[in-house]
């Protein structure tokens, strides 16, 4: 069971910050995204607080959850934004955030997003390719301007994570291989309206082990060294994302302070700034997603099934990462049973959870699936027909309405015939 100063039960009841979730399901319908507010502040500030002592600049991954609610929160505490598209360039921006305080990441720019990020006046493309590369030079000298780009290098760092979410070996399809770099350094003779000013890597998500970390970082600094012999003046070096956060409370992450333990000392001597990029560790645990039992059901070799009204649409993590959510009764029943928590969605990976003991509760009440602020919302899809949940942000005994749940109407709103 996850028990946290921002889920927590009371009376048996289980209650967001000041807010009881059997409330907020009876206002605005199941399933439903909840989040707490404080724990995406404090998130936030104690990652700036394990790093303080090094000189750097935090850019939230907007891909874990662009909610604009969710954004301008980070914005308004000073965090930037690392975004992977035109549309989540002008999700950033509609929250409030500046342009000089985001970066464009993405192995496959189309042009149009190129230029729409020159003009917006971001900090920083990152390009993965030497043919990326020309694409930004092109397109900067058909605007007359300057594109300040950064190189993501793949430090073939193998970490010990799921395979879908490795990103730094040379399996993978980012970053330019960091054995092609003193060649990409040679061409940039040839690009008349690139400056290089950054070096970036990231090595993948949920890493638990901060020698990964050590290791690409290892090679990140050989090769800022050699872009300053090369007369190359870069200001930042990006360590990307990746840090871990609690899904599995027998699973613990590795606090953060270990991670800071381990860089500050390798990355302060180079005398820039260090660019990271959380986005899981700052929301994964901000969030629950709220479903409704819809029926028991128990097959004839005695086998329990919880249905339960969101699935695979709403939280597709368990189907495409087999990952861990922990699945909470929303009120308490002391008694238990082992059984599937199940979804409603015509497919057999359409799960929460397989052979979980969980409260035995009754058709039509509620269960919490915990964890669900990172890759949730933002991966949910209308497989069905669906209808996307509303979410709602709870902040003390306030409680904000962030997102409305979908209509009917929405569902075929850009269809013609």
């Amino acid at each position: 069971m996850l028990d946290s100063n921002y889920f927590h039960y009371t009376d048996k009841r289980l209650i967001c910050e000041e807010v009881r979730l059997e409330e907020l399901a009876s206002t605005f319908g199941t399933p439903l995204y909840v989040t707490s507010a404080k724990s995406l502040i404090d998130s936030y500030r104690a990652f700036e607080h394990a790093f303080e002592a090094l000189p750097h600049f935090t850019c939230y991954s907007v891909k874990a959850n662009f909610n604009l609610n969710v954004i301008r929160t980070f914005a308004e505490l000073g965090c930037g934004c690392d975004v992977n598209s035109a549309g989540e360039l002008y999700r950033a921006l509609q929250a409030g955030v500046a342009p000089e305080k985001i970066i464009f990441a993405g192995v496959g720019k189309k042009h149009e997003e190129i230029a729409y990020s020159l003009e917006c006046g971001v900090l920083m493309l990152k390009a993965e390719s030497l043919s990326e590369l020309r694409a930004i030079d092109r397109v900067a000298g058909e605007m007359g301007k300057i594109a300040s780009v950064a190189l993501r290098i793949n430090p073939n760092v193998t970490a010990e994570t799921h395979p879908y979410i490795t990103t730094g070996d040379s399996k993978e399809k980012f970053g330019i291989d960091e054995a092609e770099l003193p060649e990409v350094f040679a061409l940039f003779a040839q690009f008349a309206n690139l400056r290089l000013i950054g070096l970036d890597m990231h090595i993948g998500s949920q890493i638990f082990d901060p020698e990964y970390y050590v290791a690409a970082t290892v090679k990140l600094l050989a090769l800022f060294k050699l872009s300053k012999t090369l007369g190359f003046a870069i200001k930042f070096l990006d360590i990307g994302g990746g840090f871990p956060v609690t899904y599995d409370p027998l699973k613990p992450a590795t606090p953060i302070e270990s991670f800071a333990g381990k860089l500050i000392p390798m990355l302060l001597p180079a005398g820039v700034t260090v660019i990271f990029e959380p986005g899981r560790y700052l929301v994964a645990n901000a969030s629950v997603l709220l479903t409704k039992v819809l029926y028991r059901k128990r097959n004839h070799v005695g086998k329990e099934f919880f249905v339960v009204d969101a699935g695979m649409t709403e939280l597709i993590r368990p189907a495409l990462y087999q990952s861990h959510h922990e699945v909470q009764a929303v009120t308490r029943h002391g008694e238990t049973v082992v059984a599937d928590i199940v979804g409603p969605i015509c497919e057999s990976s359409d799960f929460f959870a397989r052979h979980r003991e969980i409260d035995a509760v009754a058709e039509g009440e509620l269960l919490a699936v915990m964890s669900c602020g990172a890759y949730a919302a933002v991966m949910s899809s209308n497989y069905n027909g669906r209808l996307r949940p509303a979410e709602v942000m709870v902040n003390g005994c306030e409680v904000k309405l962030v997102r409305k749940r979908e209509t009917f109407e929405q569902l075929v709103q850009n269809e013609l015939f």
